[in-house]
């Protein structure tokens, strides 16, 4: 099949690059299935589908169909925590314990809301293993990391709480809220946003296929976009290695992403199924002011902590929750100063630009070989800011 009958939906003539772009990776074999969406100026421009959701059952990908975005969740449960502070309901430079007095154990007294969101609170990894059952309750996820000491000084440094990052910066929205994320995001900003399927959409659902390659790093770019082959080194190693930092933050809970058990679980840091036209939607209603008021945005994507990531090993920038462009948000030379958003394990992205009006969102089922975000997105991103000029 030509890529051309691959690919379907809508794409403005202006932005036909990213259309080009899009089936070129199917025809090259490094798409199964997949979504791309882009907005400019507010206005829907790209909106793209094709290939297959299912490999085993050679189901195709329709309009409709969602996908798991990993790590894109992220940023949506950081944007509902700032929501909440921009309605005075917490206040995210005092320490965690005010609200979440039992946090205040072990040394963490001091933690802030700015530090679970800016992934400096030490935690980045779970003490014990957990299961895929145990982390569908958030309440006994934060009691676990409520009674954990930190693996480093608060605060001093960053490192990507992969997964951990959901119960921390989700508590601020259940014990603010009084709900979990989930249903926080679906009333607050939309409802085609499912952290926590129920069945209908985990049936709908496209399912993830591996590569068969082993993840390689912190991101897909070429080698000679990084630090040379020392660092490969050192992050394949850690990868590898049960008792590193890296291993254990991306590794526990350990669970299939396939299974109902994950996908309805509500994983508030990698557990969002959504549509790229509904993630890049979102972006859009966030620089557009229709989510956070600008200024809460403005805030919030201010860059916090750059440098070497103690987790990742390479270096990674964050906002409030959001990542700023570094070798863990590989962006073009036109969204170095603008650009945020967040990556995810399987190769997606969501991205916003203020600068430029700008929102883009890729999610696809084949597995990428990095943890955060892969080549694909980085050209699909390329491309939609080249059509802007």
């Amino acid at each position: 099949m030509g890529s051309g009958q691959v690919v379907q939906g809508h794409c403005d003539p202006a932005f036909r690059g990213v259309r080009e772009v899009f089936e070129a990776q199917f025809a090259q074999g490094r798409n199964l299935g997949a979504s791309v969406a882009v907005f400019a100026g507010g206005r829907p421009v790209v909106d793209l589908w094709g290939g297959i959701a299912d490999a085993r059952t050679g189901r195709v990908w329709e309009r409709d169909t969602p996908c798991l975005a990993f790590s894109c969740t992220k940023a949506v449960t950081a944007a509902a925590a700032l929501l909440l502070a921009e309605r005075g309901e917490v206040a995210l430079d005092r320490p965690v314990s005010g609200w979440w007095p039992e946090f205040g154990a072990h040394g963490k007294e001091e933690i802030t809301g700015e530090h679970l969101l800016t992934h400096r609170a030490g935690l980045p990894a779970f003490a014990r293993p957990v299961s895929a059952e145990e982390a569908a309750d958030p309440a006994a996820m934060a009691d676990l990391l409520a009674g954990q000491a930190p693996e480093w000084a608060p605060g001093d440094g960053h490192g990507y709480h992969a997964l951990t990052y959901g119960w921390l910066a989700g508590e601020i929205v259940r014990r603010t809220a009084g709900m979990p994320v989930g249903e926080f995001v679906r009333r607050e900003f939309t409802p085609g946003l499912w952290i926590g399927t129920p069945p209908e959409i985990t049936a709908k659902a496209a399912r993830l296929s591996a590569t068969g390659r082993p993840p390689a790093g912190a991101t897909d770019p070429q080698p000679d976009e990084r630090s040379g082959a020392d660092l490969l080194t050192r992050l394949a190693e850690a990868y590898l290695d049960p008792q590193s930092l890296l291993n254990r933050a991306l590794h526990n809970p350990s669970a299939s992403y396939n299974k109902p058990v994950v996908l309805q679980g509500g994983w508030p840091a990698a557990g969002m199924v959504a549509t790229s036209r509904d993630l890049a939607a979102f972006y859009d209603a966030l620089i557009g002011g229709r989510i956070l008021r600008k200024e809460t945005l403005a805030e919030g994507i201010r860059e916090r902590v750059r440098g070497a990531d103690r987790v990742l090993l390479v270096e990674s920038a964050f906002g409030l929750g959001f990542m700023r462009p570094a070798m863990t948000f590989m962006t073009p030379g036109a969204g170095k100063a603008t650009a945020f958003g967040h990556t995810g394990a399987g190769g997606g992205i969501g991205l916003g630009d203020p600068d430029k009006e700008l929102a883009v969102a890729f999610i696809p089922n084949q597995m990428g070989g990095g943890m955060a975000g892969d080549r694909r997105s980085y050209e699909l991103v390329k491309t939609a800011y080249a059509a802007l000029s």
